[in-house]
């Protein structure tokens, strides 16, 4: 990649004794649909705040823009749209008075600020909503409006934290629509950070942190290839002894995931007769499936991504 929007080398920020990133290297290019999938305590959070220059970092580590984000945050916030996980808007005002005084944190003013304001609702399907109070909409109709002021600025990347937090399937569907306008017209940059599948799924590249650490980054099909197969989940009430029969029956290693039995095999239907005719009695259900992103987080880290939760540390606060 020639000049990417995003240089990330080698990155690594405590939280006191405890590692939230650990040796980061990866590549942006302009343009991408970028996905951090990883659950609580992964580290996508504090990349996140990083990138939107809340964490200060120590330079040479992180440049955007070709710009080194320890000595230009001025000039990159300039640059960037921000839209966080918590709610930023006052339900009191209508949405175009939501996005009037985010424009004047910019110190846009007059007509060019009353344009950019019509051009960013517009942009979210909102423009017929403008002179609505905020506390009339829906949640996905608020998110929308925390995406336009993300890019009232007209900023060349767009940070999203888990954009789809408390919207319904209906709402993220739509939400993710606009997101790919912007992306497909404007050249918007989007990144967001997700512990979510679905929503993994439609980025077009995707690195899975877990623990601070960059497990993997490709697009979702290539990250689902690694699996080399179909993947057979097998239930049984005695997974521990049909884990040891198959190894010693048939030479397969079974994981064992949540009490059941996974196996990553080619042609996995052709395996099923096989598998059930050499431990008899053993098996109380068998599915078959293509890899998923799940199947990926299972191959890499040996557990579900709900496992892997655990809590996020506190940032200490600035004095």
């Amino acid at each position: 990649m020639t000049d990417p929007t995003i240089d990330i080398q080698h990155l690594t920020h405590r939280y006191g004794d405890r590692v939230a990133l650990d040796d980061l290297s990866l590549q942006i290019g302009a343009g991408e649909v970028y996905g951090f999938l990883g659950p609580n305590g992964s580290g996508k959070t504090t990349l996140f705040r990083i990138l939107s220059t809340l964490i200060p970092v120590e330079p040479g580590h992180v440049k955007m823009f070709g710009l080194d984000a320890a000595e230009g945050r001025d000039s990159i916030r300039r640059q960037i749209g921000v839209v966080f996980q918590s709610p930023s808007l006052d339900k009191q005002l209508t949405a175009a008075e939501n996005l009037t005084h985010q424009g004047h944190l910019y110190g846009l003013r007059g007509a060019d600020l009353r344009g950019r304001v019509e051009q960013a609702l517009a942009t979210v399907g909102l423009g017929e909503r403008a002179g609505e109070r905020v506390e009339s909409f829906s949640g996905g109709m608020r998110r929308r409006v925390e995406v336009a002021k993300g890019l009232l600025h007209r900023p060349r990347v767009l940070l999203l934290d888990e954009p789809s937090t408390g919207l319904d399937p209906a709402a993220r569907i739509d939400m993710w629509r606009h997101l790919r306008e912007i992306n497909q017209r404007d050249g918007v940059t989007v990144l967001v950070t997700t512990h979510l599948m679905e929503e993994a799924e439609r980025c077009g590249r995707l690195a899975v942190l877990a623990r601070g650490r960059l497990l993997a980054a490709d697009t979702p099909a290539a990250l689902k290839e690694r699996i080399g197969g179909d993947v057979i989940t097998i239930a049984s009430t005695r997974p521990a002894e049909l884990r040891t029969a198959l190894r010693e029956r048939l030479g397969v290693e079974a994981q064992e995931i949540d009490g059941t039995l996974r196996i990553e095999r080619p042609r996995g239907h052709e395996f099923v007769p096989q598998l059930i005719e050499a431990v008899p009695g053993m098996v109380d259900s068998v599915s078959v499936g293509k890899p998923t992103l799940e199947d990926v987080f299972i191959q890499l880290t040996g557990q579900r991504l709900s496992e892997a939760d655990e809590p996020a540390p506190e940032p200490k606060r600035r004095r």
